[in-house]
């Protein structure tokens, strides 16, 4: 558990369900539920919220042990709209409110001249929202420090950040604003798309942990301050996942990993997104 500045508890792992569609989602979430995992990540664009409620809906889990997340796509900006983005979810996912809802990306300068403006009022009504109760908890996802700081003006922070993180794409000035400024940081795609799996040196330290090439990374975001959101829609990984908890990689290897060169990135920047 991770304790975020509002006092709330926030599950460690998470389990991720972007690209789970159809049987997929249905059928890796009802795992992941079984195998223990009871944060759930989910995002409008995803457009799988329909599915994950289906499950929760039917889950022989009490809706309070549940850490149910979705977040509020790029085309609904400004106090009022994040407020209709969210009445959206909630009706899909079949639920009265989330524990977090977070901003999926910032409006940048490249979107807007005023993009300070447009990311305060998308703020203004994430707070509307926490304070009504619909939102247990807000935040965002993808903010640097430079989109991050006039949020810290407002009457409540962040207090989530959702960046991609992973061996060969760590961003350490996010990371050190952020722990700065208590605001609890999880990581989508610990397993860099998949090609960080392929690297010489998480291969090896594989063998020398006798574990697998995915649970190095996962122990690594986790050893670095962070919270994975794994996804995956096979039974057999979703299980072997959740073993990254039971051993620790010595500081001479969480070093190495450090050292890596850009491996598995995204390419997607906050700075010129047009998405």
């Amino acid at each position: 558990m991770y304790t975020m500045n509002n006092g709330a508890e926030l599950p460690n792992p998470g389990y991720g369900t972007w690209k789970a569609h159809d049987d997929d989602a249905f059928n890796g979430l009802r795992a992941a539920l079984k195998a223990g995992y009871t944060h759930i990540d989910t995002a409008a664009c995803y457009r799988n919220e329909p599915e994950v409620g289906i499950v929760l809906a039917d889950a022989d889990v009490d809706r309070d042990k549940l850490f149910i997340t979705t977040k509020c796509w790029n085309d609904h900006r400004g106090r009022e709209a994040v407020k209709e983005a969210l009445e959206e979810s909630l009706k899909k996912l079949q639920l009265d409110s989330v524990d977090l809802y977070l901003l999926h990306w910032p409006a940048n300068p490249a979107q807007y001249e005023n993009w300070e403006e447009v990311n305060q009022s998308s703020w203004q009504g994430m707070i509307d929202l926490y304070k009504e109760g619909k939102a247990k908890a807000i935040g965002v996802s993808n903010f640097t420090p430079k989109y991050l700081a006039s949020l810290m003006k407002m009457e409540v922070a962040p207090m989530v950040n959702q960046i991609e993180f992973h061996p060969g794409w760590t961003q350490p000035k996010t990371v050190a604003y952020c722990k700065a400024n208590n605001i609890v940081l999880e990581a989508w795609s610990p397993l860099g798309h998949g090609e960080v799996l392929n690297d010489p040196l998480i291969v090896s330290l594989a063998e020398k942990y006798d574990r697998t090439p995915a649970q190095i990374c996962l122990r690594y975001v986790d050893q670095k301050g962070l919270v994975p959101l794994v996804k995956s829609v096979h039974e057999d990984r979703i299980v072997s996942n959740l073993a990254f908890k039971d051993f620790i990689l010595a500081d001479e290897d969480v070093a190495a990993i450090d050292a890596l060169p850009v491996t598995g990135w995204s390419g997607h920047n906050p700075d010129d997104i047009d998405f």
